[in-house]
């Protein structure tokens, strides 16, 4: 039987720790800058060891901004976005993205990830974890397809710009763009919790569908045998937000790699085999196969995953890239007609998250003259303004760059210079409002979007952890 910690007893060990002394903030108290988080009765979730992270980091965080950011950054997921319930006598956790309050498969896998490494040790986190891995295998069950899911798995979706959409809507489902990296960070979610604890209570019967569900999935959208059974349409005046072609998107030779038809900004491919989502798959099929094995003992799937992984593999090998050899780069779009598209965008994956996310190892010289590439000139997104430089995307405009670029860089990075480049921006674009945005003027910061995006908050979180391991003079 699992316990499931009750808020009244989660509020009340938070107290107990907030007056024990145990952990003093000594670094914090150096700073007049009030707390941005919501007060202890209003938090939607508390992890002790999260509270107790915060204080260790912090004592090691001598620049009062990044010490001050980080404090309201890194729990902001659980202190906001975070609905626990119980289905079928079992944890079930809704993670909302912020402002939107729906869950996005991608987003909500993202914004827990910076917790993994403490959920051995906090039953509470382990609960959290348990219930949202649940949640993920019986969104997919409804429909792989699906990018957003609403609380309410019997509703429609209550998000006024889907609900006309011209595709098969689901009860349950917010809306229905088909992303490959949705199941994706889905599954890296899953192994991640699986490696940091151990634990098969999340991988039953159900998990197993939702499993085979990814890979049969991906193999449907090689689209060998036919355009598949996806298609979508919207009314609207964006062009990234519908499909051509009667909903199928543009055409494709069949080379084996798996159809992405929106990118993880929700925007539309141009070219609809997206190579970073693809690179990404193959990752997570690898991993979905040692689930499998483990947890499971399920052979059958895990040498299905392997097969797919390894086909997938070899058509990015032979299609993914622009240009040969020693002067090679991964294309961020392809047709497999040769035609190919050169750019990266904010958003995970993107061509610069490669090695944040696993999919290449970090000393990887492809993967390293791709991401020089992208930050520069050759990429129409990456801009450049008084405020700093980094990649925004044609999600909110030309002329945005987006903090997640700059964490994911700085979480790539071994350089200490460019570290602290990507450091002194984040820490003076948040305009005052102690926050990561979804994007900010590259001129002007005080113009932004969304100021309450959990994702890009959890992220810059999982950033100061990481650096407070790798580097931490950079923040002394």
């Amino acid at each position: 039987m699992t316990l499931i910690p009750t808020r009244r007893t989660l509020l009340a060990g938070l107290a107990a720790f907030a007056g024990s002394g145990a952990v003093p903030i000594r670094a914090a108290a150096r700073s007049s800058r009030q707390t941005k988080r919501p007060p202890i009765a209003d938090r939607r979730f508390v992890s002790l060891a999260v509270e107790t992270e915060i204080a260790r980091v912090s004592v090691g965080t001598g620049d009062p901004e990044l010490r001050w950011l980080f404090a309201n950054c890194y729990p902001n997921t659980l202190d906001t976005t975070v609905e626990m319930g119980t289905l079928d006598r079992r944890p079930d956790s809704f993670v909302i993205t912020g402002d939107i309050p729906c869950l996005w498969l991608r987003d909500s896998a993202a914004q827990v990830h910076g917790y993994l490494s403490l959920a051995r040790k906090d039953p509470a986190l382990q609960t959290l974890f348990r219930g949202l891995i649940a949640r993920h295998a019986r969104c997919i069950l409804i429909d792989p397809y699906a990018n957003a899911f609403a609380r309410d798995v019997t509703a429609g979706t209550p998000l006024s710009w889907a609900k006309d959409d011209l595709t098969t809507m689901k009860p349950g489902v917010a809306e229905r763009k088909w992303e490959v990296d949705s199941l994706c960070h889905v599954v890296r979610l899953a192994y991640g919790y699986w490696r940091a604890t151990g634990d098969r209570a999340p991988f039953d019967a159900r998990w197993g569908g939702a499993a085979r569900t990814i890979v049969a999935t991906f193999r449907a959208q090689q689209r060998k045998d036919g355009p598949g059974p996806y298609r979508f349409q919207r009314a609207t005046e964006s062009a990234t937000d519908t499909l051509i072609l009667d909903g199928y998107g543009a055409p494709t030779r069949k080379v084996g790699l798996i159809h992405s038809m929106f990118r993880p900004s929700d925007d539309a491919c141009v070219y609809p085999f997206l190579i970073p989502a693809n690179l990404f798959a193959v990752a997570a099929l690898r991993w979905l196969a040692v689930l499998a094995h483990e947890t499971r003992g399920d052979t059958a799937l895990a040498t299905d995953a392997i097969a797919l992984a390894d086909e997938v593999d070899a058509a990015l090998r032979a299609h993914g890239r622009i240009g040969e050899g020693a002067a090679a780069v991964w294309a961020y779009e392809v047709d497999g007609y040769g035609n190919t598209l050169f750019m990266d965008d904010a958003n995970a994956p993107s061509l610069s998250s490669l090695a944040m996310l696993g999919c290449v190892p970090r000393d990887d010289a492809l993967f390293r003259r791709t991401e020089v590439r992208c930050w520069s000139d050759a990429n129409p997104y990456f801009f450049r303004g008084r405020a700093g430089e980094g990649i925004g995307g044609p999600h909110v405009g030309l002329g945005m760059i987006w903090p997640m670029s700059l964490i994911v860089r700085a979480m790539s990075s071994d350089d200490d210079a460019t570290i602290a480049r990507c450091l002194h921006v984040l820490k003076t674009t948040h305009a005052g409002t102690g926050f990561m945005h979804e994007a900010f003027g590259a001129d002007d910061p005080s113009h932004f979007t969304r100021p309450w995006f959990a994702w890009a908050n959890s992220l810059f979180g999982e950033m100061i952890v990481d650096l407070t391991r790798r580097k931490p003079h950079l923040l002394a």
